[in-house]
């Protein structure tokens, strides 16, 4: 089959990736890809935001599926109008992706159908939202309403960060319409664990559970980034967790979708916390995460082609998929100043000596190529990913492959996985 993957981060690099391994794939292209896809997938020049056009192309090659790796083109409808077309596609309908696209509406739902998260008020007034938080006090968390590439959630621990990130969501222009309305929720202490699932709407196969990282520095500090780096199986969530978030999490919000119209077909992405009085939800993502999905496609043990094509075609209780008993680490490495403000055009020196490490995948994330060179592009440009027979193993590898590469303005945490190993 011919496959079309959407996207041109470390995430769809890892899906292209995974994808080329697949016997049952022929041809595979990447729109608008990254440098790192190039030796395994054509490189397609056309804008995300131009569905019709997308459309268009996929009709034209014959792709057999296309798989969707952003937000941004679900939230604009892309799952419909590739349906309407008779294209298969891998990815939620608009009303579906909803659960990412606005947090009050994944909140109400959650509400609705018990499915235990932090407490919460929605707000649209600022002034009101201000009078709340200090009502509230802190430590508390503020969420823009729509999406904002992981970057609209701020955990204030105390009021005035609660203050000025409500200044920043809602009355500045940084986020735009998606900072219009705000979700405001109480402080929950606990582990962070990301659980994906396959899911064709009815039957649902959960994922190993993996950790991101989503402070910008070491120790979990500093502002809230795309993610900072990932590692599955992560060790928090035991058999009782997993069966938890199975039971009480993933099989109720997919039949709650049903219930309410909005069937889900796709990736469904539950972003859980281990709190003291049980599993509540953080938040839901409708497509793969990342960089949790740098840590877990090496994981698997299976054909993602069929797996994915399955889902496409609501028949996933007949794929067969299983995951290796190895463990993966993805450190990202990125601009100085990200997610803020940041250069970019460095040389990436180091490529191919860190790629060439045994279990080592390089994902490109941000990157161009200018001449004959690749150049950074982006705040995330680079996923270093390992897999070794455990989680130390798998990250002294990634480490040891993240020294060998360097560019201009380079930075990344260098505590990814350390709670794994306590």
């Amino acid at each position: 089959m011919d496959i079309l993957v959407l996207g041109s981060g470390g995430r769809e690099h890892a899906l292209v990736w995974k994808l080329a391994q697949s016997p049952s794939v022929g041809r595979l292209y990447a729109l608008p890809g990254n440098p790192g896809m190039e030796n395994v997938a054509r490189l397609v020049d056309i804008d995300l935001a131009d569905t019709e056009k997308i459309a268009d192309f996929a009709g034209r090659i014959h792709a057999s599926l296309t798989v969707v790796g952003p937000e941004a083109p679900l939230a604009a409808g892309i799952g419909d109008l590739f349906r309407k077309k008779g294209l298969k596609i891998f990815g939620p309908s608009q009303k579906a992706a909803e659960l990412e696209s606005s947090k009050s509406f994944a909140k109400n739902l959650m509400q609705k159908y018990g499915i235990p998260t932090a407490a919460y008020r929605t707000f649209d007034d600022l002034g009101a939202a201000r009078e709340y938080v200090r009502g509230q006090g802190a430590p508390i968390v503020v969420k823009a309403d729509g999406l904002a590439a992981g970057k609209g959630v701020a955990v204030a621990m105390t009021e005035t960060e609660a203050l000025d990130a409500l200044g920043r969501i809602m009355g500045g222009a940084e986020f735009g319409a998606a900072g219009a309305r705000v979700v405001i929720e109480e402080y929950l202490e606990g582990e962070e664990i990301s659980i994906l699932a396959f899911t064709d709407g009815e039957t649902l196969v959960p994922m190993p559970p993996a950790q991101d990282h989503k402070r910008a520095l070491d120790g979990d500090l500093g502002p809230n980034t795309g993610g900072m780096g990932a590692y599955a199986p992560a060790p928090a969530a035991d058999a009782a967790v997993r069966q938890e978030a199975l039971e009480k999490v993933l099989k109720p919000v997919a039949l709650a979708m049903k219930k309410e119209g909005r069937p889900y077909q796709g990736c469904l992405y539950a972003g859980l916390i281990i709190a003291r009085d049980g599993l509540k939800v953080i938040e839901f993502n409708a497509r793969f995460g990342d960089p949790e999905t740098q840590a877990l496609l090496p994981l698997l043990d299976g054909d993602l082609a069929e797996i994915l094509l399955s889902c496409a075609e609501g028949r996933l209780h007949e794929a067969r998929m299983a995951w290796k008993k190895e463990a993966a680490v993805c450190v990202a490495l990125a601009s100085g100043g990200y997610p803020g403000r940041y250069a970019q055009g460095f040389p990436i020196k180091g490529l191919d000596a860190a790629g060439a490490l045994s279990g080592v995948t390089v994902f490109h994330a941000g990157t161009k190529k200018r001449g004959g060179e690749i150049v950074t592009a982006g705040g995330r440009v680079l996923g270093v990913a390992a897999v070794g027979a455990d989680i130390k193993n798998a990250r002294d590898m990634a480490y040891r492959a993240a020294a060998l590469i360097d560019f201009g303005d380079m930075r990344y945490r260098r505590d990814i996985a350390c709670r794994a190993l306590k």
